[in-house]
């Protein structure tokens, strides 16, 4: 084995200290990567696997141009892994031996700053967790790219965890080396994002102000976090805002569950924005708004005043069309404050991103003098903002319109801002003016029309002739270089300018370098004031979009309602309605109060029952946003959560079969559910046999009336159910129309009183194309079956309640038989048997029958 060379033996010490990322080794002009790294990432990203030194020993090796680093590091992130970036970190030419080196940053899927690499208009969070006991889990999500952070207290059950980890945006989990309850480690081999650890979870002294909360748990969560933070990250954190504490009961609950069913941030089927009510509200003209109208989806208020206080500034903006048109053309040219605010503490910020700064800053004014005009809460928007004028102006007066990306490359600074800069700029210019009558005096002096003077990197600056002009060359001009079909020569006096300027060149460019880190350091101290104004901009392009869409979409203003009230008039689904012709959408009215509380919803397959039930709830998320909402009136209590319990799917990574996923999801609604809460139940049941289904069906519908007392939508094609709305108090019968014409069916999508006849199941087979013969078949079958139903029993025994779970009953000592009385029993029991209507009666009915039949015989044997 030949002996190892000490580049290596570096390259092998720094990459021990970073096991669990690829090691971007910094050689000259490329990040070399080596050995298994190399393999993986060769095949990652479909570059090119080489070997360095020779025979067994041969290193596998692949690297990226220094250049063009970035678009890979996005690609491996995009992965789920991490990179340690090694710089040189001193210059070559001085080194004694090898190049001292250093991991300058550890790039992870929740630290990656690069604006490519994230998404303008969503947050990109990395979380933290603690809680040693785990009867309470302590959570802490930062945006590093905005330094928004925001954390809590939750339970401990995987629900808990779903709750606050399954949120969109997140992209990698701090979690503490300790091991982890076992239920918790089968959730997070599946869970989508990256896993991190780390152990330490005190305070950092430098960042205690970013804490003034009480709790140890929440506190050691921060603190976990800022120990990652500093460890991978390696500079300032100084964007980070203090923790903003989530009080659940400040906010409607929902679980991703709940968000997903919904389709607030993202479709149900392309998991993506667009179909979603996000989508459809976000007329923002800024990322920052674009993100914070996400945020508010997530954590819809439960404040009366705090919704109310976004609605009387939605309604201004929607009465003022006027300010609202001259905000937007304000906002249009305000670039994202907060994530610039971001790269500047990072100290990654480039001169182009400066200028969008100051582009930014130029639009506050105009924003902050038309607020007023929107009366007492836009007034209140404009207290204590710092329209930071002073940033602004040395920003106007240190950099040119259009400065190169490349900070490293020079014109970015203003001619007038620095006097020395302009020296060398002119000594500059001065020289190149120099070298272009140079060319000229030649030309003339030696007759050579072709003659040029040009510059080259390696080679400086030099005057070119042609190999059929060579005889005519001077003897004082000195050869440099030899081309295929040219020579290249210097004099004296073409050396002496070249010193000149390549020394300006050299001084001017370091020195506008210094004046730019020097502004990005001046900038540095108007974050906050930088984080402020985003935060208030924000908040105003949020609204305008509210507004904008409301007046689009005819939406009206919501009030709120103390007792319990639920009326919507013509409301409608807001997303739903932009797929059809305007003025196709049938809307409904949805009614519910102290004495109806929970409605039983009946009608055909595709009839639109579940639509019916997703707009009562989107309607409701709209509300307590502070959004108008899509019907003619709406009065609406305060929720405080919303359940859902809609579609059918298997959970086969853990083994979860879809009645299972259906009960368990059903579990988790009856056991959080308050009586301020709202249930969407849809179908309940059909994950099982019929019967089982329909006892569980109507178990759940009588717990939630009798323990719960929450507004319910219960859609159900269990017909035989209606008739509780005769037991239950506060349960009505709803259905969706349709009619039968020429043995056709259409669906009318109107949700009126009262229960359904049909569920039309075979007329939509025959609408999904099902073969002749099996929707011939089935009308066969189901005249069969309706022909084998009993009939209907006495309306006596209509309403008389049949314990839905049966049990062993005991066993009774044998009594004397009165044959006069059995022969009573049965004689009555044959006067119901005759007299029932079987053609009408539904199997709930004939199932109550026969166990009032049962109960009468069995009563005397």
């Amino acid at each position: 084995m030949s002996k190892i060379t000490p580049m290596m033996q570096q390259y092998h010490e720094i990459k021990n200290q970073y096991p669990d990322a690829f090691l971007f080794f910094r050689l000259g002009d490329f990040y070399e990567l080596f050995y298994d790294d190399a393999e993986l990432a060769a095949r990652e990203l479909e570059i090119t696997l080489t070997r360095r030194g020779k025979g067994e020993d041969a290193a596998p090796m692949c690297g990226v141009p220094y250049h063009s680093a970035e678009n890979y590091i996005a690609r491996l992130i995009d992965k789920g892994y991490k990179i340690a970036v090694c710089e040189q970190v001193e210059d070559p030419q001085m080194a004694k031996g090898v190049v001292k080196r250093e991991v300058i940053r550890v790039v992870t899927p929740g630290t990656i700053m690069e604006e490519r690499a994230v998404t303008a208009d969503a947050n990109h969070y990395i979380a933290a967790l603690s809680g040693k006991d785990h009867e309470r889990l302590a959570y802490v999500r930062t945006d590093l790219t905005t330094g928004e952070t925001h954390g809590g207290t939750v339970g401990s059950e995987v629900s808990d965890l779903e709750k606050v980890l399954l949120v969109d945006g997140l992209k990698e989990v701090i979690f503490p080396r300790e091991e982890l309850p076992a239920e918790w480690e089968k959730w997070v081999k599946t869970a989508p994002f990256t896993i991190s650890y780390e152990e330490n979870e005190d305070m950092p002294d430098a960042y205690q102000h970013l804490y003034n909360g009480s709790d140890p748990s929440v506190c050691a969560a921060f603190g976990r976090m800022l120990h990652y933070l500093a460890r991978t990250q390696k500079r300032s954190l100084a964007h980070l805002q203090a923790l903003d504490t989530i009080e659940a009961q400040e906010f409607l609950q929902m679980d991703v569950h709940t968000r997903r069913n919904l389709e607030l941030t993202a479709s149900l089927r392309e998991r993506k924005k667009k179909g979603s009510l996000y989508e459809l509200l976000d007329d923002t003209k800024t990322a920052m708004g674009s993100r914070l109208l996400h945020r508010f989806l997530e954590r819809p208020l439960a404040s009366k005043m705090e919704v109310e206080r976004r609605q009387t500034l939605v309604h201004q903006l929607v009465d003022d069309m006027l300010t609202r048109a001259q905000l937007q053309d304000q906002l249009r040219n305000v670039y994202d404050l907060e994530r610039l605010a971001g790269r500047v503490a990072y100290g990654n910020v480039n001169a182009r991103e400066l200028v969008q700064l100051r582009t930014s800053l130029q639009q506050v004014p105009e924003i902050v003098d038309l607020l007023p005009a929107l009366g007492e809460e836009g007034l209140r928007l404009t207290k204590d903002v710092d329209v930071c004028k002073a940033l602004r102006t040395r920003l106007e007066s240190a950099l040119v319109d259009d400065p190169p990306i490349v900070i490293r490359e020079g014109g970015m600074i203003r001619r007038g801002f620095h006097e020395e800069l302009d020296e060398y700029r002119e000594a500059s210019e001065n020289g190149k003016t120099w070298l272009s009558n140079l060319e000229h005096q030649e030309r003339e002096a030696t007759g050579i029309k072709t003659l040029k003077v040009g510059f080259n990197r390696v080679f400086g600056y030099y005057i070119e002739i042609s190999k059929a002009q060579l005889p005519y060359a001077p003897d004082h001009f000195e050869r440099k270089q030899t081309l295929t079909n040219a020579e290249r020569f210097v004099t004296p006096e073409l050396k002496e300018m070249e010193n000149r300027i390549l020394e300006a060149e050299e001084r001017m460019e370091q020195l506008e370098f210094d004046l730019f880190k020097r502004l990005r350091e001046e900038t540095n101290k108007y974050i906050p004031h930088l984080q402020q104004l985003a935060r208030m901009i924000a908040y105003v392009d949020c609204l305008q979009s509210f507004a904008q869409v409301s007046e689009e979409r005819r939406f009206t203003r919501p009030r709120f309602s103390e007792a319990r009230t639920m009326s919507m008039i013509n409301s409608r689904h807001p997303v739903v309605e932009t797929t059809l012709e305007r003025g196709a959408y049938v809307a409904n009215d949805v009614q519910m109060n102290e004495r109806r509380e929970q409605l039983l919803i009946t009608g055909p397959n595709m009839a639109g029952k579940s639509t019916y039930m997703r707009q009562v709830a989107v309607i409701a998320v709209m509300a307590q946003i502070g959004c108008f909402v899509p019907a003619d009136e709406a009065t609406l209590p305060l929720f405080d959560k919303i359940f859902t319990r809609i579609g059918a799917a298997d959970d086969l990574v853990s083994g979860q079969s879809t009645f299972m996923v259906e009960m368990l999801e059903t579990e988790h609604a009856l056991k959080e559910a308050t009586s301020d809460s709202l249930l969407l139940l849809d179908e309940i049941g059909r994950g099982t046999s019929t019967y089982d289904g329909m006892a569980l069906a109507r178990s759940i519908v009588e717990y939630i009336h009798e323990h719960i007392g929450a507004k319910t939508l219960f859609s159900t094609h269990y017909h035989e159910l209606t008739v509780l709305e005769e037991e239950l108090e506060t349960l009505w019968n709803v259905h969706v129309r349709a009619e039968e014409e020429a043995g056709e069916v259409i669906f009318l999508h109107k949700v009126e009183e009262g229960r359904a006849d049909k569920s039309y199941g075979i007329h939509v087979a025959q609408l999904a194309h099902l073969p002749d013969r099996v929707i011939e078949r089935a009308r066969t079958l189901l005249d069969e079956y309706e022909g084998e139903q009993l009939s209907q029993i006495k309306e006596s025994n209509l309403h008389e309640q049949v314990p839905l779970f049966t049990y062993e009953e005991e066993k009774k000592p044998v009594q004397p038989v009165n044959e006069k009385e059995d022969e009573y029993q049965a004689e009555n029991v044959s006067e119901q048997i005759r007299d029932m209507d079987i053609l009408n009666i539904t199997p709930l009915e004939a199932m109550t029958a026969i166990s009032q039949w049962q109960k009468q015989l069995r009563s005397k044997t």
